[in-house]
């Protein structure tokens, strides 16, 4: 456990202009390193190289080729560049967001003894059903995947107990728990704006709002079929759509021919616009089922309006009695949007800000720090990052980074027997 100022570099890849709930955590929490005493440095892909000061610390972007398919996203694929960059970093602590790709950045860091975290934003098993793997092939690739992430990182930090099941499956004795937030003063009720509804929803309909990424991940077919299935009902409903992706197309287009009233804005720069959007939906929904804490739908309840989800993801543990959980696919979720319309306005609003009251960023930067065994400012004070005894901060480091992985040998040589997929392939 470190009591002084930690450089604490992170890394992350598919952060793009237009990414949503990753671009925000990132945001948020270098911002919180930084003012408790820490040096954030960010390092992301982009078009082209460049290095600057901002308010979530130092970040630097190294050009990145965009990955076919995703709609813009780019990956960090120069591995010796990468490499060198950390080397004259020389961090004290690394943070990864990127299972995948950059999983190779753990064994960088116990070779420089340098403890490194790995933070889970989507289940593997999810994203691998959402890809058309059947379920008994997405589990066991899963399993594979989470063994060699928990085996190559000193810690691995999940949002939900529900993120953090699928590490417990396969015995991982290293994970963490550590919530997201929300910024309770940039998302209010106040923020509802009528003209922005008499724009969208004309003739007093229902509003219901999707803030996400347009890709196969997210399932965004789930909130036009149950527009399609409320008016079916005879509900008067329309839908507005905050994002963009490579979806867009195919949405728009099944849109138009099915006559369902859809506003598509594309990527909603921003925060003000799209906060309006938040709090002037009846609704929003969030059918993306790999979830792992979901910071739109939280934005969303700071704003007072409550959210159905995907009882395939983490969600309904984030929502609680603010929100509910239906099946992935259209009428499912066309029964939940009645169901949480039966409740009084009143009621339903003030319940989705309660819950989001539970959730600020304060509390989640204590809890990414404390995984980081880093010090912690609360108000004025500085407590220790982690419990356990006293360590200087050069014995945290080298005992963090000397038992990265505490998986159990067996189950690891199981998984990669059961499974032959090439390094190349997992990153």
């Amino acid at each position: 456990m470190s009591g002084g100022p930690l450089r604490i570099v992170r890394i992350a890849n598919f952060v793009a202009p237009a990414s949503g709930g990753l671009r925000t955590a990132l945001r948020e929490l270098g911002a919180g390193y930084l003012a408790a005493g820490h040096e954030p440095v960010l390092i992301v892909p982009g078009e082209r190289a460049s290095d600057r000061h901002t308010g979530q610390g130092r970040l630097i972007t190294l050009p990145g080729p965009v990955l076919p398919g995703t709609g813009g996203y780019r990956v960090l694929l120069d591995r010796p560049r990468l490499r060198q960059l950390l080397a004259e970093l020389a961090p004290d602590r690394l943070e990864v967001s990127d299972r995948t790709t950059l999983r190779w950045t753990g064994e960088w860091a116990r070779r420089a003894r340098v403890p490194a975290m790995m933070v889970s934003h989507e289940t593997a098993h999810g994203v691998l059903r959402t890809w058309g793997l059947g379920e008994e092939g997405a589990r066991r690739t899963a399993d594979f995947l989470n063994l060699r992430t928990a085996r190559a990182y000193s810690r691995v930090v999940c949002t939900t107990e529900w993120a953090e099941r699928e590490f417990l499956r396969i015995g991982a004795r290293n994970v963490v728990r550590a919530p997201l937030g929300v910024d309770l003063a940039d998302r209010h009720p106040g923020l509802a704006d009528p003209a922005l509804r008499a724009r969208l929803a004309p003739d007093g309909e229902l509003l219901l709002a999707m803030c996400a990424r347009l890709s196969v991940e997210k399932r965004p077919w789930t909130a036009l079929e149950t527009v399609a299935a409320l008016r079916a009902r005879g509900e008067r409903v329309v839908l507005a759509v905050a994002g963009d992706g490579p979806l867009r197309g195919r949405l728009a287009q099944r849109a138009a021919e099915q006559r369902l009233p859809v506003t598509f804005l594309g990527h909603v720069e921003d925060r003000a616009r799209l906060g309006a959007l938040q709090a002037t939906a009846d609704l929003c929904l969030a059918p993306g089922p790999a979830e792992t804490f979901g910071l739109a739908a939280l934005e969303a309840l700071a704003c007072g309006t409550p959210v159905v989800a995907s009882a395939s993801s983490a969600l309904g543990e984030v929502l609680g009695p603010a929100g509910t959980t239906a099946a992935d696919h259209g009428e499912a979720f066309a029964a939940a949007v009645r169901e949480l319309l039966g409740r009084p306005e009143p009621a339903r609003r003030q319940a989705a800000r309660a819950r989001a009251a539970r959730f600020g960023w304060p509390a989640a930067v204590e809890g990414f720090l404390r995984a980081h065994e880093a010090a912690v400012r609360v108000g004025t004070v500085a407590t220790a990052g982690a419990a356990g005894s006293p360590k200087s901060a050069a014995d945290s480091a080298r005992s963090a980074a000397d038992s990265a992985a505490r998986v159990p040998e067996s189950a690891g040589s199981a998984a990669d027997s059961a499974l032959s997929v090439p390094d190349s392939a997992a990153g």
